[in-house]
């Protein structure tokens, strides 16, 4: 039971933390209030934070940039986030592997970025099937063009680890496919690994959500949301890493900074 991995993803986490840094407000978004030196010297402390706590994973997200927007991407935004990047990957140790995310639906800008920064994976919230995301309709999955774009550019060594059920969305045109199909879609399609959420950020992952997805398919699992100490061990019977953000921020807020207590609370309640 739990943790035993099989999938193409099996090498970078077993029993792994991961936790985010969610980059301040990129340049030209609606909050945005820093300079990108600014930007980067805080994404940089962030991660200092999570590395000396014992994370395993890091990932970048420009979750901040609310509203979000779909492709294209704004060249200044990507700038941006290729600087940050490239900063939290050369302050991680080789232990601590570094994933990118840019929202929303910027899959392939996100692999770009990983691959030349040196990261190892994506996180890609649109892999398989359509739904209803609070940006709108994610009418086409990603996986054709995301799988051929990361082997046009040699980039076959980032890892992409999909959501299944994404939070922040409506399931409706999906609703006569299970969980478990969904899982299996994500492997038949080619997916490295399998992120769980609750349905909202902060919002707890229900433990039979990641047994369903655990057992569907091969693939490493991941939870995307929710975690906290008193869930960690519960959830790691089935899964194979955690992703943490809110909880490890101060207050528990995902938009406060990352508050090195929390975020050591989590590494003991691992053990």
């Amino acid at each position: 039971m739990g943790a035993a991995t099989t999938g193409a993803g099996a090498g970078l986490f077993q029993r792994g933390l991961i936790g985010m840094v969610h980059v301040g407000a990129l340049p030209g978004t609606p909050h945005a209030k820093q300079s990108v030196l600014q930007l980067r010297e805080q994404a940089i402390a962030e991660a200092k934070v999570l590395v000396d706590a014992g994370y395993d994973g890091i990932i970048v997200e420009n979750m901040h940039d609310r509203p979000y927007v779909n492709p294209p991407h704004d060249p200044a935004v990507l700038s941006a986030m290729t600087m940050l990047v490239q900063a939290v990957r050369d302050v991680c140790p080789s232990r601590v592997h570094v994933g990118v995310q840019v929202l929303s639906r910027g899959e392939q800008e996100a692999m770009a970025i990983a691959h030349v920064t040196g990261c190892q994976f994506v996180r890609c919230e649109n892999f398989v099937f359509a739904h209803v995301a609070d940006e709108g309709l994610l009418a086409d999955a990603a996986a054709g063009p995301l799988l051929r774009y990361r082997r046009s550019i040699g980039a076959e060594r980032v890892q992409v680890f999909a959501d299944v059920q994404k939070k922040h969305a409506s399931h409706s045109i999906t609703a006569d496919t299970s969980l478990a199909e969904i899982v299996h879609g994500a492997q038949f399609f080619c997916a490295d690994g399998v992120i769980v959420t609750g349905t909202v950020t902060g919002k707890a992952t229900d433990p039979l959500d990641v047994e369903v997805a655990k057992k569907a398919s091969s693939l490493p699992v991941l939870v995307g949301s929710g975690v906290t100490p008193g869930q960690v061990q519960g959830l790691l019977q089935w899964a194979d890493a955690l992703i943490v953000g809110s909880y490890i921020k101060v207050g528990g807020k995902w938009d406060a900074p990352v508050d090195a207590g929390r975020a050591r609370e989590v590494v003991r309640a691992r053990g």
